[in-house]
């Protein structure tokens, strides 16, 4: 059996804005994250983890922020693009692991919202998923709450 992996990894700074989107979830919070699109970090790096895993380059690659077509899009586009290519290459999503990188806004109240989300739009039960969060210690600039990192794995299987 032919096994992929795939890693990614994100970051998105803060800006104006009353929440955050993070794994296609919706988290009241006193600042936005800035992107090109909505700046779903977590969402982001798990569309890397995928295209990396089917050597299919990066998200910019497929979606460049160049192209105003995709300013403001919901990322879910981009997910579900990435996990496209890997059914059409004859490969099945095994697991995916996200972590999110922050001081806050805390993750673990919204992780299984988190996941169920991510489920639906990869096509991969929910078992299969996992995001999980930790801090930097308040050292660099997620520590300095400037923004959100994450990184993400993925294992592909030959279907």
């Amino acid at each position: 059996m032919k096994i992929r992996l795939g890693n990614g990894y994100d970051v998105h700074r803060f800006g104006p804005g009353d929440h955050v989107i993070l794994c296609g979830i919706k988290i009241p919070y006193h600042q936005g994250l800035a992107g090109h699109s909505d700046a779903d970090v977590g969402m982001h790096a798990i569309t890397d983890a995928l295209y990396g895993a089917m050597a299919a380059g990066d998200i910019g690659r497929h979606f460049p922020p160049s192209d105003p077509q995709w300013k403001g899009a919901a990322s879910e586009v981009f997910l579900a693009h990435a996990a496209g290519l890997v059914r059409d290459a004859g490969f099945a999503i095994s697991n995916v692991d996200c972590t999110l990188i922050c001081e806050e806004p805390k993750i673990g109240p919204h992780a299984d919202a988190m996941r169920a989300a991510l489920a639906a739009i990869m096509g991969i039960p929910v078992e299969d998923i996992s995001v999980k969060a930790t801090t930097s210690e308040k050292l660099g600039f997620t520590g300095r709450g400037e923004g959100i990192a994450s990184i993400a794995t993925a294992a592909l299987v030959q279907a």
